[in-house]
Formats: C-alpha cells, sequence, structure tokens
C-alpha cells in the first residue's frame, strides 16, 4: 500500500469515526469522500457501513440506559426499519437511485439551511406512535434504496424536545440494525475482498479512537445544542449527497 492510500484511508476513518461519536451519525458523509478516492465504490461502502457499525456500538454503551428506559419507543422506529430494507433494495430496479438522492438532498438542504440558523428551534412535543413508525420505514427504505437510512430520522428527531440521550438512543441503534444488515448484503455480494481487508486494519483503530474522541465531545454539549447539531448535519448530509452525485 502506499502512502497516499493510508493516508486517505486514516483521514476518512479519523472524519467518519468522530462525527459517529459525536452524533451517532453521518459516517458515510464524513468519510466516503476520502475512501473513494483510493477504493472502489463497493469496497468505499462496504468499509463505511461496517466503521459504522463498529462505531455505533460504542455509541450505544454511552445511551444504554436511554435505551432500556423505553425500548418501545426505539422499536417504533426500528421494527418498521428493518422492514423497509429489503422493500428499498427492491426499489433498485424501477426507480433511478441517483435521481432519488438528489431529491432527499434537496429536502435536507432546505430543512437544515430554512432551521439551521434560527434562534429559536422547532419542538413537536405531541406523541407521534404512528409517525414514528412511518418515519423509520422511510429510514430502511431509503437505506436499501439509496444509503441514506440515517438522513430522514436524524431530520425527525431533531424537532423532538427530548434530551441528547434520550435522542441518540433511538438514532445510534437504528443506524447499526440498519447498516448491520447492509453489512451483511454486501458481505454476501463479496465487496470485503483482500483489498478491503487490508484497508479495514487501518480504519478500524483509528475510527475506533476518532469515535471516543466524538463520545467525548457529545458528553460536553447541551441537549439544545445537539439538536442544533443535528440540524446543521442534516445540511451537510444534503450538500453532501448532492457533490458525491454530481461529481
Amino acid at each position: 500500500m502506499s502512502g497516499s492510500f493510508i493516508a486517505f484511508l486514516l483521514l476518512g476513518a479519523a472524519a467518519g469515526g468522530f462525527i459517529n461519536g459525536l452524533s451517532g451519525t453521518g459516517t458515510a458523509l464524513f468519510a466516503l469522500g476520502f475512501y473513494l478516492v483510493v477504493l472502489d465504490p463497493v469496497q468505499a461502502v462496504a468499509i463505511v457501513a461496517l466503521m459504522s457499525v463498529l462505531a455505533g456500538l460504542q455509541g450505544l454503551w454511552i445511551v444504554r440506559r436511554d435505551i432500556l428506559a423505553k425500548p418501545k419507543r426505539l422499536l417504533r422506529f426500528l421494527l418498521p426499519g428493518l422492514a423497509g430494507v429489503p422493500f428499498g433494495l427492491s426499489l433498485l430496479n424501477v426507480i433511478d437511485a441517483g435521481t432519488l438522492r438528489l431529491g432527499i438532498a434537496t429536502l435536507l438542504i432546505v430543512y437544515g439551511g430554512y432551521f439551521g440558523f434560527r434562534a429559536a428551534l422547532p419542538a413537536f412535543t405531541r406523541r407521534t406512535p404512528v409517525v414514528d413508525c412511518g418515519i423509520g420505514f422511510v429510514g430502511g427504505v431509503l437505506g436499501g434504496a439509496a444509503s441514506v437510512s440515517g438522513a430522514i430520522p436524524a431530520m425527525w428527531l431533531s424537532i423532538r424536545p427530548w434530551t441528547k440521550s434520550a435522542t441518540r438512543a433511538v438514532l445510534q441503534p437504528f443506524n447499526v440494525a440498519i447498516l448491520s444488515t447492509t453489512v451483511c448484503l454486501l458481505f454476501f455480494k463479496g465487496a470485503f475482498d483482500r483489498t478491503a481487508m487490508q484497508a479495514l486494519l487501518i480504519t478500524i483503530p483509528t475510527g475506533m479512537v476518532a469515535a471516543q474522541v466524538g463520545i467525548a465531545v457529545f458528553r460536553m454539549l447541551s441537549d439544545t445544542a445537539f439538536r442544533r447539531l443535528l440540524i446543521i448535519l442534516t445540511l451537510l448530509m444534503g450538500v453532501g449527497i448532492i457533490v458525491s452525485e454530481l461529481t
């Protein structure tokens, strides 16, 4: 492996691991651009998905009490999300994934741009179990069809005035479960070849350390600051998707 190959892997792992530790999502947004310079798209997506799962497992530990306190709330998102993944994969036969990703990106940019810089954040307090199930299902479908499972759930959760731990107790396990499904599917498609395995020897330890740094910063954020972070992250997700599609 060349020095530039290793450098891009290190940068991607550090950026992706940090943002996952900080917010519980967004690994692909910050890591994929680095990986795509030195890896083919299938290898890059496979590594990002696995890194998201591994970093996410660390994040699950810090919100384990919130997960166990309200497991039904998590399941409202998670079970429909898992059901949506194969449905999203089947949609690839009838829709253009690039067009779908651009549509999602536009929605994220409008939302993130409108709310991200407002003095007062939105606060939707009413219980919405049916809507939560729908959001989870849409996240799963988009994960299978366009690899953006966390985008819509992150947008929805950012307007709920929950504590940062309660929000993360839904978003983090949701992403871990959906991406674990993706990793399994990619494994059976042969994405984890020799090159990918060599890359993982570099990305895994780097990403794990970076995730711990992100978790340390997460602990210092207030609940309001974390909600604002999620909103800004949706804006960055939208910009990142458009850039990746146009380039």
